[in-house]
């Protein structure tokens, strides 16, 4: 985990003091503020609306609830450059949507460049960072503090803010610390947005110099711009405790009538749905109608869909494990060491996906050169750049089991391991099962580190998407996306039949 900011550090050096005035320029100082707008713009939304459709799909009697609980976590795998490409086509000028309106007199439509395109891409495709936890921690919640809350007198409203949002406060922290470290270090969007942030400078430098220096500076501010946050993520989630007795001690979850309420809730998760699903792959089914009648050859995605998914399978699984101890010391081993180990293991996840890939080719050449472009090489990185899914989901689950269960199994004569491996760790099945789900969708969709580290010859879904968009090949673009969202519903479909049991 100190791998990329190791090197940075080393890169950045170079500059000597200069890294000073680097970091406090005028440039520098407008891009962090640009930075930090976007990310508590696209925070606040995911928060909203994943801890929203959450409580929807979970506690309540919403038309279609279980398909809505698997749809709305399906925009996850889309790519965000290609959402964002969509967005500038459609509703972009000169767009589809415009040249619709333009006989109705509309002669522009509102600026989709800059902080609104960039924000309600990442919104749109970031939500499920809060909704899988949050559902997790809900399915997970004992049913008896509502009920005596209601037995006291206070209403629906009053018992969620009061009882039920307390509860969820990790699993929600959790959720929005991840998606502010995404939208730091999402490139895609920004660039073709043409919103200016970090990110977008930090590959600037990358591209058009050969000394990295200054993108070395960049990228370790971004690394102080993540510590901050994990700080913040701890002071918001507080050391409030949250626990169920046991699996059998806790009753089905009450089923909250919505009433006239019922087909306007269903209304907006359809909306959510249509925005950032359904509207994507219908522009894409097009597009491969299109080629396909056009004559262009989609025969290679079956190879790249393979290789997508042996990767990709490979680092959730490493992740979700490593995830565990990561958790487990974090929450019940609480000290400097811990909590230096958690915070370095969130690094990564707000890097540039071409930072930490650097990081280990420079790893790699210089002390393991046998592992440069192979698979082994490839799957670290991207535990590296996706543990803090694993680590988050885990933490929200472990927060919710009573440590005294462990005390009284070690009370029967077990050790310690036994206590944790027979007590706890069944108990922590779902965060771990949504951790890995999470890491799974990241893994497919990541661009930059496969582009660099990937065998010669190895072709991911995500590259294949990226190359054929650079030649235009529209259809096998969206073919590629389609496939993508094909390959990620099953795990999804598993994750949430798992939760209702």
């Amino acid at each position: 985990m100190l791998l990329p900011p190791v090197y940075l550090g080393v890169r950045a050096a170079d500059a000597g003091a200069g890294i000073v005035d680097i970091l406090l320029n005028t440039r520098t100082l407008a891009i962090l503020a640009r930075t930090l707008v976007l990310v508590a713009v696209v925070t606040v939304a995911c928060v909203s609306l994943g801890v929203a459709l959450a409580w929807l799909t979970v506690r309540t009697d919403l038309p279609l609830r279980r398909t809505f609980a698997v749809l709305t976590a399906l925009p996850l795998v889309i790519p965000s450059y290609l959402f964002a490409r969509l967005l500038v086509i459609t509703l972009g000028p000169k767009g589809t949507l415009q040249g619709w309106l333009e006989p109705l007199g509309v002669e522009r439509l509102p600026e989709i460049f800059g902080l609104p395109g960039a924000a309600l891409t990442l919104s749109l495709l970031s939500f499920p960072y809060v909704l899988l936890p949050v559902r997790a921690a809900l399915l997970r919640s004992d049913p008896s503090l509502e009920e005596a809350s209601r037995g006291l007198g206070r209403g629906g409203w009053t018992t969620f803010m009061g009882v039920t949002l307390p509860m969820l406060r990790p699993a929600i922290a959790a959720g929005a610390l991840l998606v502010a470290l995404y939208t730091m270090s999402d490139f895609g969007a920004v660039s073709l947005l043409r919103y200016q942030t970090f990110t977008w400078a930090i590959y600037i430098q990358y591209e058009s110099l050969i000394d990295r220096t200054v993108a070395a500076a960049l990228s370790l501010a971004l690394v102080s711009l993540a510590l901050t946050l994990l700080f913040l993520e701890t002071r918001t989630r507080g050391r409030a405790e949250y626990f169920r007795s046991s699996p059998g001690a806790a009753r089905a979850l009450s089923v909250v009538r919505l009433g006239r309420w019922r087909w306007p809730a269903a209304g907006f998760a359809a909306g959510v749905v249509a925005l950032s699903l359904a509207a994507p792959i219908a522009i894409l089914l097009f597009w491969v109608v299109r080629g396909l009648g056009a004559g262009e050859s989609l025969s290679l995605l079956w190879r790249n869909t393979a290789n997508t998914l042996s990767v990709a399978v490979l680092a959730a699984m490493v992740a979700a494990a490593a995830g565990i101890p990561v958790a487990v010391l974090a929450v019940r081993y609480p000290s400097r060491a811990s909590t230096a180990i958690e915070r370095l293991a969130y690094v990564g996840f707000a890097l540039p996906g071409v930072a930490v890939a650097l990081a280990f080719v420079f790893f790699a050449l210089a002390l393991a050169p046998a592992v440069y472009q192979t698979t082994l090489l490839l799957v670290v990185a991207y535990v590296m750049l996706f543990l803090p899914a694993a680590v988050g989901a885990t933490q929200a689950a472990l927060r919710q089991v009573s440590p005294r269960l462990e005390e009284a199994a070690r009370g029967l004569g077990k050790t310690p391991g036994q206590a944790f491996r027979l007590v706890t760790l069944p108990l922590l099945g779902r965060g771990v099962l949504a951790g890995a789900a999470l890491v799974l969708l990241l893994t497919m969709k990541e661009l930059p580190a496969t582009l660099i580290l990937a065998p010669p010859g190895f072709t991911t879904l995500a590259t294949s998407i990226w190359s054929a968009d650079t030649e235009a090949f529209f259809a096998r673009t969206a073919a590629g996306a389609l496939l993508l969202v094909l390959v990620a519903t099953p795990p999804v479909v598993f994750l949430v039949a798992r939760e209702q049991r």
